[in-house]
């Protein structure tokens, strides 16, 4: 195995980031929008997913106003306070909700996200999504603000197409600024970013593209295939998705099947396997958000950066992944 994966930069900011980051959206309580797809995490458990993280060289974190409605931020920080790490020690993400709000929210809340994040610094803020009362421009115009005022130190966005992309990154530009990220889904069983522009875009432009269900809501572990009972007692909408009907299963069945074999090969589960193919195979264009509701998770996702897979191997996966790229 080679060498432990280094820090790349988040697009053409100065922030470090592991090519892993820890995704917090399970720390929402099982309050607010989405809070109950997760089961329940105490702040204990959270505080040791948080740590495991850490210890295995995750050193960013990604939430959201969303996820609990400030409940994932505060659960987040909580725990980073209590294990001593201050703001200079790691980077924190979060996110401004714009459904149904116009661009003035972005500054109007912005001391209440800080709140909720314990007086962190935040060091990316990103538009959750594309649709609001205002335009992409003008949510620009108040993100520029915002780093103006040192409130926030760099800006991304989440689930925005190409073309949407492209104008935030435009409208930053005025600004002498630049857009950083875009945050979308993105695994071995969804590649839509490689054929809709997407990818394409966020390479010209320098962007980073920050990969949120890069397990497929659990799939690529393999366990769903091997036992399909697992699907009834999972919380929320996912038993009802697509990929986890026995069609879906058996359309993604070859991929878990080279998953497997490559795990044994190298001494590690299926999952870190999918995780190295997405923090590899384009570079350092990518950097992954899996998230963890064990400890066990976590340090399975922190020792994705371990080793490396080979050209032929993730080569190997990008031809049987074909599929899922439309």
């Amino acid at each position: 195995m080679e060498k432990l994966f280094s820090q790349r930069p988040l697009g053409k900011s100065n922030l470090m980031v592991s090519p892993i980051g820890l995704g917090c959206w399970q720390f929402s309580k099982r309050k607010g929008m989405g809070g109950k797809f997760w089961s329940g995490l105490g702040d204990n458990e959270i505080k040791d997913i948080v740590k495991v993280s850490l210890e295995g060289g995750i050193n960013w974190f990604d939430t959201a106003e969303a996820y609990g409605w400030g409940e994932s931020e505060k659960a987040l920080t909580g725990s980073l306070k209590i294990l001593g790490k201050s703001s200079d020690k790691i980077i924190i993400a979060t996110k401004w909700w714009p459904m149904f709000r116009t661009a003035t929210s972005i500054t109007r809340t912005i001391d209440k996200r800080i709140a909720a994040l314990n007086n962190y610094r935040i060091d990316l803020y990103q538009i959750h999504q594309s649709f609001s009362f205002s335009s992409i421009k003008t949510e620009m115009k108040e993100m520029a603000k915002l780093v103006n005022n040192h409130k926030i130190c760099f800006i991304g966005v989440s689930n925005f197409p190409s073309e949407k992309m492209k104008i935030a990154n435009d409208e930053l530009a005025r600004y002498g600024l630049h857009l950083t990220s875009n945050q979308v889904k993105y695994s071995l069983l969804y590649r839509k970013i490689e054929t809709n522009g997407i990818l394409s875009t966020a390479k010209k432009l320098g962007i980073s593209i920050i990969a949120y269900s890069p397990l497929a809501q659990g799939i690529l572990t393999g366990k769903f295939h091997d036992n399909p009972e697992l699907i009834k007692d999972r919380p929320g909408f996912r038993k009802y998705m697509n990929s986890f009907k026995q069609k879906g299963l058996d359309k993604s069945l070859p991929i878990i099947k080279v998953l497997k074999e490559l795990a044994e090969k190298y001494k590690v589960t299926p999952s870190q396997i999918a995780l190295n193919w997405l923090i590899s195979f384009h570079g350092d264009l990518i950097v992954a958000i899996p998230g963890a509701t064990k400890m066990s998770q976590a340090k399975d996702n922190a020792a994705s950066m371990k080793f490396k897979l080979t050209k032929n191997e993730l080569d190997y996966l990008d031809k049987i992944s074909a599929p899922f790229k439309s």
